[in-house]
């Protein structure tokens, strides 16, 4: 029989349907009888065929009308909140955000197997979006079994380990009677979901879980595979558990936050799934035909002691720098030619001098795009034998600038990568030894060091950008009309598009200071240096999206800066870009309102598609250029020798 599950005020009711033929109306008056039956005083109702109300999804708020039949606008299962004319939404309701997720039911054809080695920030990032299941390979499970096994013989046999059979923290050397041992695993979850602030995204509620059941893949935390199996079922129906942003101190891991996860799958507090939206654990387990997990000992601390916040959110930030830093060097280079500056600094001569890996591939890059035998550019041509011998810094130290940055991305990855395939809680458990040993893997000062470089490097992409974006916008530099608009005084242009750059990058000044230079002292000193990676790992993220902004302007304004140099053209690749920008945005003639237009070439940034539509031309550049006499050091990354062939180069 068909189901539906109602919110009224502070209740949730199960209400079955019979017959779906039967409208909206209906629904929201049995419900409602269902209330005031629970409730000693009727719920305050008198009369309930006089009582008024509007029922909505729970997910996305959409109003249903109460002539609508059910078997139209519900599916089975399906979550509703049904307000009372007068009440102001329940307290306890969740509305999801418009935008927030762009998770949806739907049939998944692929899984990742997970072994708790072999997952990469990629693929982490991938499970976030809903992308694939995950199941665990046959190894895996075998590992998870001798665990747990070792486990349940220490219980069996009264034996005194952290953890298992004592108390946390001050109270390790608390024993703990046999008959308690799952009452010390529910407490421990319960108290230690203490977290405060916005829940995490559900995508990023995914990566979490997703990342916290590959750890626990390793067979090193006496997981029962029963468990394991139940949260694996609760990610692929992207059962996702209320996670607040805010409350670990990144030591003894991630307690805070994962325990609110482990809490939502025990069917307590809230949570989230693309059919309900935010609802109370318990219902949205069931109407997914789940059951909450019942902890057995230890396993409590197995969910919760762990760096997997820190690295989840890590694994995005890294994953959004290398995607940026890359389309960086594209808009820079669009940037140079609407400013008419040299190829000359981009000489594979010079940078084998100063062989730094990311400094070659920027400078790559950037010859790939530029004026060459290869790409010729009008523009180039335009002012080859002008006066000018070199160009300001935010030009022609882009690939030192922008492969400082790079090169950081790839030690912070290393590390993430790293981190998603480590054991870190505690007690450690080895099944091949027959013991359990307590140690520190839990602490994150490894990932949030790293997050704090990135958000130091990436930064730096941003800074530059701001630099370039006066350059285009200052008629005294750029040689075009003031703010890239003309009858300006009328017009005010790229004005104040130019003054959000510089206040996001001013943000990201402060945002850069390193959290984990920082410590407290916690648990009554016995957690007496922590890593304060939780606040490493959120400030790197808005410091990327911060870095993403400012150059989504300065693309906007790079070609706004090409229309008043038609009809000459750039190089082929570069004109490629400039079609995308213009597929979303068109040229700005007059003013208009901006927001939108920033926002939709950030879209085009965060979707990878500036990188997408310049990439085949930097590969072919590549291949082509590849060179057959001089070694390249050792030290590079075999990108293009210093032997490449001499192109012609622009001598403005």
């Amino acid at each position: 029989m068909p189901r539906f599950t109602v919110h009224i005020r502070d209740e949730w009711l199960a209400v079955p349907c019979r017959d779906t033929t039967s409208t909206i109306r209906w629904l929201g008056q049995e419900a409602l009888k269902r209330y005031i039956k629970n409730k000693p005083d009727n719920g305050g109702i008198t009369a309930l065929k006089d009582t008024r109300f509007v029922v909505r999804r729970c997910q996305g708020l959409g109003l249903l009308d109460a002539d609508d039949t059910i078997e139209d606008v519900l599916e089975d299962n399906d979550f509703v909140e049904l307000a009372i004319e007068g009440d102001t939404m329940s307290p306890d309701f969740i509305p999801c955000e418009p935008g927030v997720s762009h998770l949806y039911p739907q049939t998944f054809r692929f899984f990742i197997s997970l072994d708790g080695s072999s997952l990469t920030s990629t693929d982490l990032v991938n499970l976030g979006k809903g992308l694939y299941k995950i199941k665990l390979t046959p190894e895996a499970e075998r590992k998870v079994v001798q665990s747990r096994d070792l486990l349940d013989t220490i219980v069996k046999e009264n034996k005194v380990v952290y953890g298992i059979t004592t108390g946390f923290g001050k109270f390790a050397r608390t024993v703990i009677p046999v008959s308690k041992l799952k009452e010390l695993q529910e407490n421990l979850v319960r108290s230690h979901s203490s977290g405060v602030g916005n829940p995490l995204s559900p995508e990023r509620t995914r990566m979490l879980l997703a990342l916290r059941i590959n750890v626990l893949a390793k067979g090193h935390s006496g997981i029962s595979l029963e468990t394991l199996h139940a949260m694996i079922q609760a990610f692929n129906a992207s059962c996702l558990s209320f996670v607040p942003e805010k409350g670990t101190v990144g030591a003894s891991g991630d307690l805070a936050p994962l325990s609110h996860l482990a809490l939502g799958l025990m069917g307590e507090g809230k949570m989230w799934s693309p059919k309900s939206g935010w609802a109370d654990a318990k219902y949205v387990l069931e109407a997914h035909g789940l059951k909450p997990i019942s902890l057995k000992p230890k396993e409590g601390l197995a969910l919760i002691n762990g760096t997997q916040m820190i690295t989840s959110l890590g694994a995005e930030a890294v994953e959004r720098a290398q995607a940026i830093a890359r389309q960086a060097d594209i808009i820079a280079a669009l940037t140079l030619e609407v400013l008419k500056g040299t190829t000359k600094a981009f000489d594979s001569d010079i940078h084998m001098l100063r062989p730094h890996p990311g400094q070659i591939e920027v400078a790559q890059r950037f010859r790939s795009l530029l004026d060459s035998d290869h790409h010729p550019s009008q523009i180039a041509e335009s002012h080859r034998f002008c006066d000018r011998v070199q160009d300001a810094y935010t030009m022609r130290c882009c690939p030192q600038v922008h492969g400082v940055a790079n090169d950081t991305i790839k030690f912070v990855q290393n590390i993430i990568n790293t981190e998603i395939n480590s054991a870190t809680d505690n007690p450690m458990v080895f099944a091949d030894r027959g013991e359990t040993i307590s140690g520190g893997n839990f602490h994150g000062e490894y990932p949030a060091k790293a997050l704090d470089f990135l958000a130091i490097a990436v930064h730096e992409l941003a800074s530059i950008s701001e630099r370039r974006i006066e350059r285009l916008c200052n008629p005294s530099l750029s040689e075009l009309p003031a703010f890239l608009v003309n009858e300006g005084g009328l017009n005010s242009g790229f004005m104040i598009a130019h003054c959000t750059a510089a206040a996001l990058v001013s943000e990201n000044k402060v945002l850069c200071h390193p959290s984990s230079v920082d410590s407290l002292s916690t648990s009554a000193a016995t957690e007496d240096h922590v890593s304060m990676g939780g606040w490493a790992a959120r400030k790197a993220l808005r410091v990327v999206e911060h870095v993403e902004q400012v150059l989504a302007i300065e693309l906007l304004a790079a070609c706004q800066g090409i229309e008043f140099l038609r009809p000459l053209r750039t190089t082929t690749p570069l004109e490629k870009v400039y079609e995308l920008v213009r597929s979303v945005v068109k040229p700005w003639i007059k003013d208009r309102f901006m927001s939108p237009d920033i926002e939709a070439v950030h879209r085009l940034l965060l979707d990878q598609k500036v990188w997408n539509v310049a990439k085949p031309y930097i590969d072919k550049y590549q291949t082509e250029y590849i060179p057959e006499s001089r070694p390249v050091s050792p030290t590079a990354f075999s990108l293009e020798s210093p032997a490449s062939p001499r192109k012609r180069v622009r001598h403005e």
